[in-house]
């Protein structure tokens, strides 16, 4: 919402604490804001690679238990938009590109790497939601990737081969990998 030049003139106006209390109401009420204030003041913007760090142990961790609490087609899908979503809020607070493309690359790969022998006992139609997702967000990320640097690569050519080499074996994947001309080798 635009806001009249009056309130605008008005606001300036105001005394400095009442000021600061409106401000802090209002910040209050978004959670991104909050996220991003926390990373740029308090952190002072330097913790990127330690959040990084902190996101990639905790996906392999949940991988981990997703293993040992009966893994499924349609559990690893939930897990992996809702570490998405937390990928996503990651990038949100820090504005951090490079981190967004190897994290999902990581998670991606991680949970190939963890889970291919389950994925290969189920009946392929059970991976019908899990083989687009799969497929479509490697595609997508590949995107971004290509928007870096080339020197940045380094941080994410391992899982993003690996990641490509686990779709193209897997049935469900390869057909839609296919059809979507994914490469099966990242050439960069």
């Amino acid at each position: 919402m635009k806001l009249d030049d009056q309130l605008k003139a008005a606001i300036v106006k105001m005394p400095v604490k009442e000021k600061d209390k409106l401000l802090l109401r209002l910040v209050a009420k978004d959670r991104k804001l909050v996220r991003r204030l926390v990373f740029e003041l308090i952190e002072g913007g330097s913790t990127i690679d330690e959040r990084v760090s902190r996101l990639k142990k905790d996906i392999h961790d949940d991988l981990f238990k997703l293993a040992v609490d009966h893994a499924t087609p349609g559990l690893l899908l939930v897990f992996y938009r809702h570490w998405n979503a937390r990928i996503t809020e990651h990038v949100h607070a820090t504005k951090d590109k490079l981190g967004e493309v190897s994290l999902v690359f990581y998670m991606l790969a991680e949970g190939l790497r963890i889970h291919h022998k389950m994925l290969s006992s189920f009946p392929e139609r059970r991976s019908d939601t899990l083989a687009p997702y799969l497929v479509q967000r490697t595609k997508a990320v590949m995107a971004k990737a290509e928007k870096l640097h080339e020197d940045y690569f380094i941080e994410f050519r391992q899982d993003l081969q690996e990641l490509l080499q686990y779709i193209w074996a897997f049935p469900p994947t390869a057909a839609i990998a296919e059809d979507l001309q994914l490469p099966r080798n990242w050439s960069h």
